[in-house]
């Protein structure tokens, strides 16, 4: 059997370096502006193409990531690139937007796609959806277990799997976080996550004592320790897994090399040196400044020591705290002993309690003692000072941390040296692609023209109501009311309107409920869509076909998909498929997909802004062909989910026993639910576009879904009335992205 490859990160010209120098096979990068770990700096065209022809020159392999979702108004820029790098010929393309492999496939066929683990490929489904998509190799969720890689390998067919081994874990699954945007648009699926995981939970406001538990303070719930998998690379081996991937785009060069040199290590040890290879491969792994570790999902699917929640998860070396700042010729300086060595040059963290924020900055000067040194044995206690403009809150102390030395000095010195004839390979193919660019771009669907301010596209759109205030002069017109449930109570207390359809979750619960549901609906039932979660492990595919066959049995129809995948559980049935925000739809190219593999109604993503929504709606008016509902767009209906409380996190971990309220370090309040198999994550109120039903339906939205799920007492069932009537008198809710912007 072959052996793996073993696929670095690369963030820089200096981390490239160092991957090559540490034995890597193969190396990935980010395509600029189109790749999920958006670094402050990216690395450009010209330094991918002389980092494609040195790993050529050396036998190894370059993949090139643009496993972003891309936004409408993005396509243009991203066929500019596509182009340009079907020139640099990786060997592999790696992609997370459903809209990039039919695009791929029909103007740049020599491309080798690769399905991102943000695909969300969770079983052997998954993996043959994104086979016949075009993809060669598909990535892995991070979630599973080894016996479920197993499972999930044996039904590989022709196609390549790759696993992670290492890195940064997130606590939801994989393409199924929604905290970051929620939070302020930040999306971590298009590569801008601000972490909210790395902060402190606790059970009361901050500021209040006395309500949280006896004892309980700020606790790190969702920050999870880094994935080690040295012990788990013999049996990946074993079931011929092609890739074994490194996370770190956003790591330092020292990381990299330390971590690739581990598991080079102990991928080439001989036959019986596996003991010593692996004690010094875990050393090589401690002098990498990560966070703490632990083997992830590997061996567990609920693992105890994922997770260290009185550890902040910071990467690096941890230094010491300080709790007050002293004013030294006009900068702020501290003193504190350091637990380890320090010098002048050394990358550092500052992470602040409680609220969780970090400052990074390279260590500028040093004082031992009153002396100015270059460097610091651990015992020290030491002088440093620190960023321009930091200050300290009262009762505020500070964490520090060493992430990176003082840099790798010529190590991208062989790379460097190819830069001047890729900037002129770069720069003929642009001449020579620049007329077949224009001509993919021109067609194009046509956009409605947006006001730019300072450079940047604003949210407004024709006839945009106020802030939160329903749209004048357009009268009661809005799209179809979809109502999505969890339980039966709403339909025997009352519902506030009539829903054109019922979405109710595939739980044992209303399962067990089928003959309840029909008695309450009577001839309504036909209106009933059941919906399927967004993950689904191989070993639950059986249960979910006995149960899928029941459902069709007693006359169910309808279905929402949660994984696009899940089409496949209803081979050979006359069913009605729509699918559900987790199949992320943010382009036409997506929309189209959809529409082609027969699936009738689809929800937009729930993370779109105001002008994004309208330009992915403008665009999908292009796609002809249709018959009755979604005219104009394939026969496909677009929805939006539009009043929610959503899953923030779906998650496998669950971080606390039971159900809990939540609040963050600047008082958001949060639920966390158990439930089977894992947790969710929402926000404790729900977030409502039901203001702007009027200009949703004027943008051309054929259906809006308001979900009560969590919170459908008679309180809320009245106040869900009364702000759709627009009476009553009721505090604004957010309006998630709408009203801001996606980025």
């Amino acid at each position: 059997m072959a052996r793996p490859e073993l696929l670095a990160p690369a963030g820089s010209l200096e981390s490239f370096q160092a991957a090559l120098d540490a034995g890597a096979d193969a190396i990935y990068v980010g395509a600029p502006g189109f790749n999920a770990r958006n670094p402050a700096r990216e690395l450009s065209l010209e330094e991918l193409a002389a980092m494609r022809a040195l790993s050529r020159d050396l036998g190894r392999r370059l993949y090139i990531a643009a496993n972003s979702l891309v936004l409408e108004r993005e396509l243009p820029a991203l066929l500019r690139q596509l182009a340009l790098i079907e020139e640099l010929a990786p060997d592999g393309l790696i992609v997370q937007d459903l809209g990039l492999p039919p695009l791929v496939r029909r103007h740049f066929p020599s491309l080798t796609l690769h399905g991102s683990t943000l695909m969300a490929a969770h079983n052997g489904d998954g993996v043959e959806l994104l086979a016949s998509l075009g993809c060669r190799r598909v990535v892995l969720a991070r979630e599973l277990t080894l016996r479920e890689i197993a499972e999930v390998a044996a039904r590989r067919g022709e196609v390549e799997l790759e696993v992670f081994v290492h890195g940064a874990m997130c606590f939801a699954y994989s393409g199924l976080c929604l905290f970051s945007s929620y939070l302020g648009g930040k999306s971590g699926l298009r590569g801008n996550c601000v972490q909210p995981c790395r902060r402190a939970y606790s059970s009361a406001p901050p500021g209040e004592k006395g309500r949280g538990r006896a004892g309980e303070s700020a606790r790190y719930l969702f920050s999870m320790n880094d994935l080690s998998g040295l012990e788990a690379l013999p049996p990946l081996s074993e079931m011929g897994i092609s890739s074994l991937k490194i996370e770190g785009r956003l790591r330092s060069a020292h990381y990299v090399h330390c971590v690739v040199s581990a598991y080079r290590r102990l991928l080439d040890a001989p036959a019986g040196e596996s003991d010593t290879a692996l004690a010094e491969a875990r050393q090589l792994i401690d002098q990498a400044m990560s966070r703490k570790t632990s083997s992830g999902y590997f061996f567990s699917p609920q693992p105890a020591e994922a997770i260290t929640a009185h550890h902040s998860g910071n990467m690096g070396s941890h230094l010491g705290r300080f709790s007050t700042l002293k004013p030294v010729g006009g900068e702020s300086t501290c003193r504190f002993v350091v637990k380890g060595p320090l010098a002048v040059g050394d990358r550092l963290r500052l992470h602040r309690e409680p609220s969780g924020e970090r400052v990074a900055f390279r260590l500028q000067t040093l004082f031992v003692g009153g002396e100015a040194q270059e460097r610091a044995p651990a015992g020290s206690r030491v002088s440093i000072s620190l960023p321009a403009g930091f200050t300290l809150l009262p009762g505020e102390s500070v964490e520090v941390y060493r992430v990176d030395g003082a840099g790798r000095e010529g190590a991208n010195g062989p790379i460097a040296a190819r830069l001047p004839a890729a900037r002129e390979q770069v720069a003929r193919a642009e001449r020579r692609l620049s007329v077949t660019v224009a001509r993919l771009v021109a067609n194009l669907p046509v956009l409605p023209e947006r006001p730019e301010q300072s450079g940047r596209p604003t949210a407004q759109v024709a006839a945009a109501p106020g802030r939160n205030q329903p749209a004048k002069g357009s009268g009661r017109a809005r799209p179809e009311l979809w109502l999505r449930l969890d339980s039966l109570k709403p339909l025997q207390a009352g519902l506030p309107f009539t829903p054109a359809r019922y979405l109710l979750p595939c739980d044992r619960q209303l399962l067990a409920q089928v003959g309840r549901l029909k008695a309450l609906l009577g001839k309504h039932t036909r209106l009933v869509t059941w919906a399927l979660p967004p993950v689904i492990l191989e070993q639950d595919l059986p249960l979910w076909r006995r149960q899928l066959g029941q459902l069709l049995r007693s006359g169910f129809r309808s279905f929402q998909l949660g994984h696009l995948s899940q089409q496949r559980l209803f081979t050979g049935e006359k069913v009605h498929l729509q699918s559900d925000y987790t199949v992320s739809l943010v382009n036409h190219q997506a929309v189209a997909l959809l529409a082609g593999l027969g699936i009738e109604a689809a929800q937009a993503s729930i993370e779109l802004d105001r002008a994004a929504l309208a330009d992915l709606l403008a665009a999908c008016r292009g796609l002809g062909g249709a018959a009755g509902g979604g005219q104009g767009r394939g026969g496909i209906r677009l929805g939006l989910t539009v009043y929610a409380a959503p899953a923030l996190y779906t998650a496998r971990l669950a971080p606390l026993p039971a159900d809990r309220q939540l609040y963050s370090p600047r008082g958001e309040a949060y639920r966390l639910e158990k439930v089977a198999g894992g947790s969710r994550t929402r926000p404790q109120r729900p977030f409502s576009l039901l203001p702007y039903l009027a200009e949703l339906r004027a943008l051309g939205l054929d259906y809006a879904v308001i979900d009560i799920s969590g919170g459908s007492g008679r309180r809320e069932l009245q106040e869900l009335g009364e702000r759709l009537d627009n009476s009553g008198r009721y505090g604004k809710l957010a309006t998630f992205n709408y009203l801001g912007r996606l980025e």
